[in-house]
């Protein structure tokens, strides 16, 4: 009996350990420089130095960005909130993944811009409705349940070009830029296996507790709060730079 008491003690503790995660979050988000997150300058400099298919470092870079995506993870976060199967966790990544490669590889090969505010705003927004969705707030409100599947496509598109208008602020050598940009979504598509795979492990033991479905509330009104500072700041930013 104790044993079963200390396992329950446990699995709560981490419960309230990750609305404590997702408080901190969201108070780093107020106060740091890394709210406008983009490369590094040093990761910059490097990139415009690079001459020819310098593949490992992009992959590295690819990854060590997703790692740092605050934005995107937050996003990831929302998306597999309520996912228990891991087929169904698959679907929602690969769809997710799908939409930010092709506009991440769109956008730097192509040359074609967007205003980084604006996106990053509909970023913010992305996790906005990810929270709401995992509220129920649309069937509540609009008595309608939008297709997930397609709102996850849909804003990887946009998460694409986020990524994008980050490498777009550097100066790419021609030489090995395909080569360079696909090892550097490859090094994403790992980033976030790797994010994903210790999102899941906590999720799974926070899912133990008997207070998960009332923490559950708590920490979606959280990430729905991240999701507006973040689409009010990038907003901000762009009416200020006009």
């Amino acid at each position: 009996m104790r044993t079963a008491d200390a396992r329950n003690h446990a699995t709560t503790s981490a419960g309230y350990a990750a609305l404590g995660l997702l408080a901190a979050l969201l108070l780093a988000l107020t106060t740091s420089p890394v709210f406008a997150h983009g490369v590094g300058e040093g990761d910059g400099r490097f990139m415009e130095q690079s001459s020819g298919a310098q593949l490992l470092p992009f992959v590295y870079l690819g990854a060590k960005h997703m790692a740092t995506g605050y934005d995107h993870l937050l996003f990831l976060v929302g998306v597999i909130f309520f996912l228990y199967r891991m087929k169904d966790v698959t679907l929602y990544v690969t769809l997710f993944a799908i939409g930010h490669s092709t506009t991440l590889l769109f956008g730097v090969l192509s040359g074609t811009h967007v205003n980084p505010y604006l996106v990053d705003a509909i970023i913010g927004l992305s996790v906005v409705y990810k929270a709401l969705d995992n509220l129920g707030a649309f069937r509540a409100w609009f008595g309608v349940q939008p297709d997930t599947r397609l709102a996850v496509l849909i804003f990887g598109f946009f998460h694409g070009f986020g990524l994008a208008t980050k490498l777009q602020d550097f100066d790419l050598p021609a030489d090995g830029l395909v080569a360079n940009i696909v090892a550097f979504n490859v090094g994403v598509e790992i980033g976030q296996i790797l994010a994903l795979g210790a999102i899941l492990i906590a999720m799974d033991f926070w899912r133990r507790s008997h207070a998960f479905a009332r923490q559950a509330f708590a920490a979606n009104v959280l990430l729905m709060a991240a999701g507006y500072l973040l689409f009010g700041y990038q907003l901000s930013g762009y009416f200020l730079a006009s």
